[in-house]
């Protein structure tokens, strides 16, 4: 075992040989919007992110379905079809999978994919004077919020269903293929990005320093929060690590709020060399990612994190 439960990181990696080890994760939800479709394919893009961000590729999945007994067939077909659209666009087989009877529908995937041994990309692997990269704007948690009480504008859904169908596997091959610096990374799902940020800095055993100018933030986002559109988990994630985080003087209270957003198929936080960072970025927004420099990493300091 290569990696495990030791530091939260993304997936399982497991040793196969000098020169491949197995990449296995799992994930499963309830649906975040109305469409069945859609909510396949987010099912699906998040189910695949755990893979991209050990630094692999995935390779094979298999479904795992709650539905009721009496529930139109039509819809599980439609939320098939959906997670199937994602699969075949990551090149990763459908080999079966099982489903259940549940009053409640739940969807998602177990995923398992490749990499080369000496190139797993875990959380632990931050370095002091690294610069921190994130792949996409924060704020699908307080949107679902938002959708299902049925106040969110069109325009937030239509940005948000966007970046929750959004692979993250043009940003982990360019990784893989270009030999950028990286020395860490995860991606920001449920437990938002200061959640994931603190789990990679006591991995890595330094801090990080995070700049809210420069974190991308979706349209509508900061108006969900405002309204009082906030998830339990959110509120959760904040009880839970906001005692690891410095906040310097005027940063406002919705942006600390979103902070602790827990997102759906979210982006990559990327730990990368200084040197590499702005070609890095640049290379991303070429290929049509919202990547941007976010922070950087420092020695081991209090507070753990400190935003600016």
């Amino acid at each position: 075992m290569l990696v495990g439960f030791d530091h939260a990181d993304d997936a399982g990696v497991y040793l196969l040989t000098p020169e491949t080890a197995l990449v296995q994760t799992v994930d499963f939800f309830t649906p975040i919007v109305d469409d069945p479709y859609t909510f396949g394919q987010i099912a699906a893009t998040n189910a695949l992110s755990d893979v991209y961000a050990m630094g692999g590729k995935p390779l094979t999945s298999l479904a795992l379905v709650c539905f009721p007994e009496k529930g139109d067939l039509d819809i599980l077909e439609r939320i098939l079809a959906g997670g199937l659209s994602k699969m075949i666009e990551a090149g990763c087989t459908v080999v079966g999978g099982h489903s259940i009877r549940d009053e409640e529908t739940k969807f998602g995937y177990s995923v398992t994919g490749v990499v080369h041994p000496q190139r797993v990309l875990a959380n632990s692997g931050a370095k002091p004077g690294d610069s921190l990269v994130l792949t996409k704007p924060l704020g699908t948690g307080v949107i679902s919020t938002a959708i299902k009480k049925g106040v969110a504008k069109q325009q937030w859904i239509a940005a948000a269903v966007e970046s929750m169908t959004t692979l993250n596997k043009k940003a982990a091959e360019l990784i893989v293929n270009k030999g950028y610096g990286v020395h860490g990374m995860t991606d920001i799902t449920g437990f938002g990005l200061v959640g994931h940020a603190r789990e990679m800095a006591l991995a890595s055993h330094v801090s990080l320093r995070l700049f809210s100018k420069d974190i991308a933030i979706l349209p509508g986002a900061m108006e969900c929060v405002r309204a009082g559109n906030v998830p339990g988990g959110l509120k959760a994630n904040r009880e839970f690590g906001e005692c690891t985080v410095g906040y310097e003087e005027g940063i406002p209270e919705d942006l600390k709020t979103l902070l602790f957003d827990p997102q759906t198929a979210g982006g990559l936080f990327i730990s990368i060399a200084e040197d590499d960072c702005e070609e890095f970025v640049l290379e991303l927004n070429d290929f049509g990612i919202a990547a941007r420099y976010v922070g950087n990493v420092t020695e081991s300091i209090k507070p753990l994190i400190r935003v600016y």
